[in-house]
């Protein structure tokens, strides 16, 4: 099965999700590292965000510290509306 085209999933109700993600460097626990994950998501249950972060949890050794998220639609869907014609200047 085909994933669904960035139009597709806008319209189906995905919003583009940034989070920032703050976490301990593995051989020195008391560094800190920033890290930013930016996909579409569902908001506010953020299904991709937490399989990432389950993910980062089972499998990277920098523990996490703090996760802040944010999410912006790109468009409404009033301010979808189809072509009547498309022109070309030459």
């Amino acid at each position: 099965m085909l994933k669904p085209t960035i139009m597709e999933r806008q319209l189906a109700g995905y919003k583009l999700a940034t989070a920032e993600i703050i976490y301990r460097m593995p051989d020195h626990l008391d560094l800190l590292q920033s890290y930013i994950w930016q996909e579409y998501d569902l908001v506010p249950e953020y299904p991709e965000l937490q399989r990432f972060l389950r993910f980062w949890t089972d499998n990277l050794d920098g523990p996490l510290v703090s996760v802040t998220v944010g999410s912006r639609e790109l468009f409404k869907r009033g301010e979808w509306r189809n072509a009547e014609a498309v022109l070309t200047l030459h």
